[in-house]
């Protein structure tokens, strides 16, 4: 039986909303630590580091998000220890995430000049203590606009989790497209929704690259 799409079906859709800024949460948090750790160890003077950290980088930005969440998943299944699609999708945009964020923060602290290194250097602080007080204080100011823009892209990403049945946004959208056979109106909406949650960021994002930008000139 077809059912017509009316405000019950509309909120649904609406109510699904918090899954995916849920979803974004944790994998921009997650992602946000580990990609700390990754950026570091790209950097670090240590060589094992510096090849792991690339290799990690290279993995997730060289697959697609879509094969890291069925690998989760599915992979999860076959070990026996079926996860919920939830922790699944959290665990592969967490990856994910470190991957590209680590990749982001790493050219952010490279583009610090010679000069604030060096000076670094010449007050006799150790490569941890040269980061924390020198360097990652100035890359921090760099990484604000980019880390904003990658968010908008996370928050998008997330509907990759309607895949494994994750009950997001999408999700919301395709089931109430099953009952209701109105395509159009459906993902019209939930394009609408998608709208609202990122083009507020993707402003952030270019004010604070103009605003950071300018100050760097």
């Amino acid at each position: 039986m077809i059912r017509q799409f009316g405000p019950t079906e509309a909120w649904f859709i609406i109510a699904a909303v918090r899954w995916t800024l849920l979803l974004s949460a944790i994998a921009f948090i997650g992602g946000g630590i580990a990609g700390l750790g990754v950026a570091l160890a790209r950097t670090a003077p240590v060589a094992w580091l510096r090849l792991a950290a690339t290799g990690y980088i290279q993995l997730f930005q060289g697959t697609p998000l879509l094969m890291q969440l069925f690998l989760v998943f599915f992979g999860s299944t076959m070990l026996g220890s079926g996860v919920d699609p939830l922790v699944a999708a959290a665990i592969a945009l967490t990856l994910n995430a470190a991957a590209f964020l680590g990749e982001i923060w790493r050219g952010c602290i490279q583009a610090i000049p010679t000069g604030q290194w060096e000076a670094a250097t010449a007050l006799g602080l150790r490569h941890l203590a040269r980061m924390r007080y020198v360097i990652l204080p100035q890359a921090g100011k760099i990484a604000i606009a980019p880390t904003v823009g990658f968010l908008v892209l996370l928050v998008k990403s997330t509907s990759l989790a309607s895949i494994i049945g994750f009950v997001e946004l999408t999700r919301a959208g395709q089931i109430i497209n099953n009952v209701t056979f109105r395509p159009f109106l459906v993902f019209g909406l939930v394009a609408i929704i998608y709208f609202v949650l990122c083009w507020p960021l993707s402003r952030l994002s270019q004010m604070l690259e103009q605003r950071f930008g300018t100050v760097r000139r």
